[in-house]
């Protein structure tokens, strides 16, 4: 590649496309948040910077949730009289003031959005596959389809690290295959940590083959190393290159750590970046490494302290899920995270806290694939896939109800089924909550139509809310300190906000379902949910769902307070930005 082909996705009309479109992302969703008030004008809204002087005019429809829907190709920009071109850095500059961005951060948050706007670039150079196409389209067609990144982070691509050649080799959308790099780690300062019977010799072989594994240990023996002595790693190439080699030079040139070379099988990444599913050999596991890069608020590093538990959480909520009658009977799996290894730096652990990103820098786990599980005729899509629309308008969800032949509503109830119902029985039954976003869900699918739901990053993403819950010393820390007032917060803001608020805005502009009937359902399968289980009707009281307001919690205002570490997380309730309420679409029904 040239050092010009490298940028020849970066076009003025491709910019131009996606200025508008992030600027459209912006109105919509810092209205939502209450940063911005749209104020009447004429047919539109219009919007004005801290100055006064520049006026963004738009269309939009409200909706339920304080949804804005703005329409991208109504969107103007005046000042002192004259339209000026859609810029989104400019958008932010004068914005500054209103969005609460420090004079630290501004500069920072540029750099994510001009990210964002590059990948979205990119994205727009793609051939165009129409919603219907991709509803058709295999588990990683899907997956590296994805456009939109998160439905409510507005800088939700910043990958903060990587270069352009990094970007086209790593990003899920380039689709680009990977082969992962192996570390030998000195058992001095690693560990490996597996769920019940999984044994790390028989494991290794399983992932890696044997050939290879016989490799690897040739060069260690080549160094006159004994590999009993070390733990094999994988790690992401980036980290290699840009992290280890430098960061850990002192682990390396000691031989705490040696460079094996590359593993054999090819891997794609996954939405969520740093996590690759086997394209080689799709039965196998996925691997979730660290990743020293800033994405969506955080470092996205992996702990080698906290890869220790999590088998044994893994294994635990596998047995919960298990013995559930409820859970089992809406087909709800998890993909266990079944083994983990992590390394220690023992110098920068001295130097550090427990949060610190230098603690982050080396560790992995091994993820089931949910591949080994489909029955004949079922296929696989990540749940992010239903508010994907495509160039025409269309979304995946519509596109999934057409090929289903089912009446909206009944397709609807099928989902929610699936994917709802166990979250509002973990709730209620349990005190458990997930992280239940559409990267972190995967369906299964057959004729278009939900069969059941299976949801993945469980150790770092659930918690338990019951201060006397009992749990095993293992998974004692899930267990975390949230107010009575927040803690239906799970449902109402991680589903309501931040999920269904877009599925039912998109199913609405489509004309395949209104959307009262959308909240109608939802409260149906709520009450059916309910009336199914009298035994829990005092915590049904306790923690409403049909209460008639709840707290609007803004995901962009953590992000443009600091874009580094948006969560303090010792206290994650604690961090949370709660700015007045939103109307309860159930409430009514």
């Amino acid at each position: 590649m040239t050092l010009s082909d490298a940028v020849a996705h970066l076009s003025p009309h491709r910019w131009a496309r996606a200025n508008r479109l992030l600027i459209r992302k912006a109105l919509a969703e810092f209205a939502h948040e209450r940063l911005i008030t749209p104020e009447q004008d004429g047919d539109g809204y219009v919007v004005r910077s801290d100055d006064g002087q520049t006026r963004y005019t738009f269309t939009a429809t409200l909706r339920a949730l304080d949804h804005w829907q703005v329409d991208a190709e109504s969107i103007t920009r005046h000042r002192n009289g004259a339209e000026l071109p859609l810029a989104a850095l400019d958008f932010f500059i004068e914005m500054q003031k209103s969005l609460g961005l420090s004079d630290d951060i501004l500069p920072v948050y540029l750099e994510e959005i001009s990210s964002t706007l590059s990948g979205t670039c990119y994205k727009l150079t793609k051939p165009r596959i129409t919603a219907a196409e991709l509803a058709r389209g295999d588990f990683q067609t899907i997956e590296t389809g994805m456009t939109e990144g998160h439905p409510c982070f507005v800088a939700n691509n910043g990958r903060l690290g990587f270069g352009i050649h990094e970007y086209l080799s790593y990003a899920p959308e380039t689709a680009s295959p990977v082969r992962l790099v192996w570390l030998a780690a000195h058992r001095s300062r690693a560990a490996f940590t597996a769920g019940v019977g999984v044994e790390y010799e028989s494991f290794l072989r399983e992932e890696l083959g044997a050939e290879t594994v016989e490799r690897f240990h040739g060069v260690l023996r080549d160094q006159d190393l004994d590999p009993a002595d070390y733990l094999l790693i994988p790690v992401h190439p980036w980290q290699w290159w840009n992290k280890l080699t430098v960061t850990f030079a002192a682990e390396v040139a000691r031989k705490h750590l040696v460079c094996l070379g590359e593993g054999d099988d090819e891997y794609l990444a996954q939405q969520s970046i740093r996590t690759f599913f086997n394209r080689s050999s799709p039965e196998k596991h996925y691997v979730k490494t660290a990743l020293s890069v800033i994405n969506m608020g955080f470092m996205r590093g992996l702990s080698a302290a906290y890869m220790e538990a999590t088998p044994a959480i893994n294994d635990w909520l596998a047995q919960l899920i298990d013995n559930d009658a409820v859970l089992k009977s809406t087909g709800l799996s998890i993909i266990r995270e079944r083994a983990a290894v992590g390394y220690r730096h023992l110098e920068y652990e001295q130097a550090t806290d427990r949060y610190s990103p230098y603690r982050k820098m080396l560790a992995a786990l091994w993820r089931e694939s949910p591949v080994p599980s489909l029955k004949d005729g079922e296929s696989l899509a990540t749940m992010a896939s239903l508010v994907h629309v495509d160039h025409e308008g269309a979304s995946v969800a519509g596109a999934l109800i057409e090929q289903s032949g089912l009446a909206p509503k009944e397709w609807l109830r099928r989902y929610l089924r699936a994917y709802f119902t166990p979250l509002l029985h973990s709730f209620y039954a349990y005190d458990l909550v997930f992280m239940p976003h559409g990267e972190n869900v995967i369906l299964v699918l057959k004729d278009g139509v939900v069969q059941r739901a299976i949801y993945k990053d469980i150790a770092e993403e659930i918690a338990v809310m019951d201060p006397d819950a009992v749990l095993p010393p293992a998974v004692e820390r899930l267990r975390v300190e949230v107010p009575e007032d927040k803690k239906l917060l799970s449902i109402f803001t991680d589903v309501f906000d931040c999920f269904f608020r877009f599925l039912a805005a998109n199913l609405a502009s489509e004309g395949i379902l209104e959307e009262d009937d959308f909240w109608r359902t939802v409260a149906e399968v709520t009450r059916a949910y309910q009336d199914s289980m009298p035994e829990l009707a005092d915590r049904f009281k306790q923690y409403d769902m049909f209460a008639p307001e709840f707290a609007l919690s803004c995901l962009n205002r953590l992000q443009l307070r600091n874009n580094e570490q948006m969560v303090d997380l010792s206290d994650p309730s604690g961090a949370l930005q709660l700015v007045g309420n939103l109307k309860n679409p159930i409430a009514g029904f």
